[in-house]
Order: C-alpha cells, then sequence, then structure tokens
C-alpha cells in the first residue's frame, strides 16, 4: 500500500526544520542589527551556512518551476425573473370536512353555508368558494412568460412564492362560445387555485360573500359547462366548480368546445 503523500514543498519542509533549530538553541544570544560586510560573518564550512544555502537554492528552484495559477472564471450568475407577491391569501381551510352531497349536483364544499370570492371575467360575475383558491397576485407591471407549443388558452408564466402558476385565459373556458381576441386585454389579477399549478386571470375582483346552499339554484345535470355548478340569482353571479375545471384542463375539453370569435 502506498503512503500517503504529504502536500508540503520542499522549500517549505526546510524552512520548517531551520525555524525548529532556532526555537531549540536555547543558548542563541539576539542578532544584532544587520550591517553590510564584505566577508560573510560565518565560516564557509559552518552547517547552518550550508543549511541556509540549501534553502535559498531550493526556493531559487522552485521559484523557476512554479507556473502561475490559472484562474478559471465563473459561469454568469442566471437571472431569475422576480418573484410576485399575493396581494392577499384568500384560502380559508375547512374545520370540518363535510360528507360529499348527492342527488341535487351539490359539491361536497356546498353541504353547509360557505365564503366565496367575486371576480369578474369579460362582464360575467363569478363565486368561487374560498376553500379551493390559494392567492391573489396582481398583473400591473408584470409580463407573463409565454412558452412554445402551448393550447391557446394558455397565457403564460407567472412566477410566484408557490412556484410558477400557469395561468389561463379564463374567458376562453366559461364563455367558448362568446369568446372574443379582446378579453384578452384588461386583465388585472391572477387567482391561483388551491391544490393545482394554475391561476384564472380575471378582469375584476370584487368582494367575498357568506352562501347559503338553499340560496343557489343547483344544476343537477351539467351538460356542455361542467365547471357551472349553478347559478345566484340574488347576486346575478355564476357559482364555479373548480374540480370539475380542473378535470377540463387535464383533458383539453376545450378544444372540442364552439368557439366563436369576434372581433
Amino acid at each position: 500500500m502506498n503512503r500517503p503523500v504529504e502536500f508540503k514543498t520542499r522549500p517549505q519542509l526546510a524552512l520548517e526544520s531551520y525555524l525548529d533549530a532556532l526555537l531549540q538553541d536555547a543558548t542563541a544570544e539576539e542578532l544584532p542589527e544587520p550591517i553590510l560586510v564584505l566577508e560573510p560573518a560565518v565560516e564557509p564550512d559552518s552547517p547552518l551556512d550550508e543549511f541556509q544555502q540549501a534553502v535559498m537554492e531550493e526556493q531559487a528552484r522552485d521559484a523557476k518551476g512554479v507556473e502561475a495559477p490559472v484562474v478559471v472564471p465563473s459561469a454568469p450568475a442566471v437571472v431569475a425573473p422576480p418573484v410576485v407577491e399575493p396581494l392577499v391569501d384568500v384560502h380559508l381551510p375547512p374545520s370540518i370536512t363535510p360528507p360529499p352531497v348527492t342527488g341535487d349536483g351539490r359539491p361536497s364544499w356546498a353541504a353547509e353555508p360557505f365564503e366565496c370570492l367575486l371576480f369578474d371575467v369579460a362582464g360575467l360575475t363569478l363565486a368561487v368558494p374560498l376553500v379551493c383558491l390559494g392567492s391573489i397576485y396582481s398583473l400591473e407591471g408584470q409580463e407573463l412568460t409565454p412558452l412554445f407549443g402551448q393550447p391557446e388558452w394558455f397565457l403564460g408564466i407567472l412566477p410566484s412564492q408557490a412556484g410558477n402558476l400557469k395561468v389561463l385565459d379564463t374567458a376562453r373556458w366559461v364563455m367558448p362560445d362568446r369568446y372574443r381576441d379582446d378579453f384578452r386585454q384588461g386583465l388585472q389579477y391572477v387567482i391561483s387555485v388551491q391544490g393545482y399549478e394554475w391561476g384564472l386571470a380575471v378582469h375584476q375582483v370584487s368582494r367575498s360573500l357568506r352562501l347559503d346552499p338553499n340560496e343557489i339554484k343547483w344544476r343537477s345535470h351539467r351538460g356542455q359547462r361542467p365547471w357551472l355548478a349553478g347559478t345566484v340569482i340574488e347576486h346575478m353571479c355564476a357559482l364555479l366548480d373548480v374540480a370539475e375545471l380542473a378535470e377540463l384542463i387535464a383533458s383539453g375539453a376545450v378544444k372540442a368546445m364552439p368557439q366563436n370569435k369576434r372581433s
């Protein structure tokens, strides 16, 4: 087995031995101030003189053979896009998970009164339970990062504290038959959806309110709009079923929906 190699140069070892010899010489007197002499103060055949000469020769040889250190430039730092801070966190975890309700089309979170957030998309007011939402982000001064090869309903990526949000063109999902290209203009907020890596682009965020399940006209048959859980006549808004919308997004069903674009 090879012996371990100590990474010390010969001049280092020589200097260490020289210092040890000085420390061990207890009778050595304090050296006077150096003066210029024509002859060496130590005899030529002195062991100390030979040792110093060997050290100097070794240092000279190493100085000739040592190459300048190679400086490897560090890779340029990757500048990440700024992370958008949420305006407000709207998620309210349920205190008790209600059992699923069947028969009248009610989702499981509608077994008892619940809090909702109202927002507008191209003139349509939508209500979404707070238990299904995450945070609200402002689009003011923000540019979404587009990705190549994505469907038309994908607006881009918004970096956030929760990660990169895939921002959806909400109007294209909830009103594909009346969609117009100018619906993309004036989008002011992105609302993240709890449990998913995407967010809804909306024009306005209105307010929150508490809804009683008995105030809602539930849809037992979803038909072409499975995301529409029901309507709230008193507040003139549509109640969005996030789970059904998530299934549509996963299947890309918007491609099969009628889309009559108007300028």
